[in-house]
């Protein structure tokens, strides 16, 4: 398969099996990301989930991607993310424990991606 790898978490991590699991289910529509850190998908763009082995699961296709201010992160979003998150303050709390090697502050830029399941692998 050529596409792109598209990767929640880290390989072989718990993180990882859940949220592709949670995806693969349908509950997790939207990922964040640094803007420092990741490649800006566009709309149309097409990935290859990699599930906890780094194994090609399903094809996902990103339907929207916003920037935004770590501190504009909205409620829906962070909802659509399918982590079980009842408030954004939840969301921001994860995030702050998976980016913890950076200082997040409400001006940090976020991209703010949703995507959809194409094709089941």
């Amino acid at each position: 398969m050529s596409l792109p790898p598209f990767e929640l978490g880290y390989p072989r991590t718990e993180l990882r099996r859940n949220l592709v699991a949670a995806v693969l289910r349908g509950e997790k529509t939207a990922t964040a990301g640094l803007v420092e850190d990741d490649e800006i998908p566009e709309p149309g763009d097409r990935f290859a989930l990699l599930d906890f082995d780094d194994e090609p699961v399903a094809i996902v296709e990103t339907t929207e991607v916003r920037i935004v201010r770590a501190g504009d992160v909205d409620l829906a979003f962070a909802v659509d993310e399918g982590e079980g998150f009842e408030t954004v303050a939840d969301w921001r709390a994860a995030h702050e424990r998976f980016w913890s090697e950076r200082v997040i502050t409400d001006d940090t830029l976020v991209v703010a991606e949703r995507f959809r399941v194409i094709e089941t692998l």
